[in-house]
């Protein structure tokens, strides 16, 4: 698939990314042949290969799921530049 330097420069419009007028040319040429690679992925024979999500089959490591009372509040919020009772203070960022 070809990509042009009027292509490159509309989806740049649309990105709203300044690229300049020189700059298009070559920019055209190195997406052009990025596609033509991405294509080539299109002639792999991919019959009766399962999907995954990583090279490397792991499984995570299962922990007990114990109720626990939630630490010492003190040494949790000894370090806390602000708190009130056994809570962080923190900015009121939404109005």
């Amino acid at each position: 698939m070809a990509i042009d330097a009027a292509t490159v420069r509309k989806v740049a419009r649309l990105a709203r990314i300044a690229e300049p007028e020189e700059k298009l040319e070559p920019l055209a040429r190195e997406l052009s042949g990025i596609l033509d690679w991405i294509e080539q992925l299109n002639e792999v024979d991919t019959n009766g290969v399962e999907p995954m999500t990583t090279a490397v089959h792991a499984t995570l490591p299962m922990r007990d799921d114990v109720v626990t009372d939630g630490g010492d509040p003190e040494r949790v919020l000894s370090n806390a530049p602000k708190r009130a009772g056994n809570f962080f203070v923190v900015p009121k960022v939404v109005e």
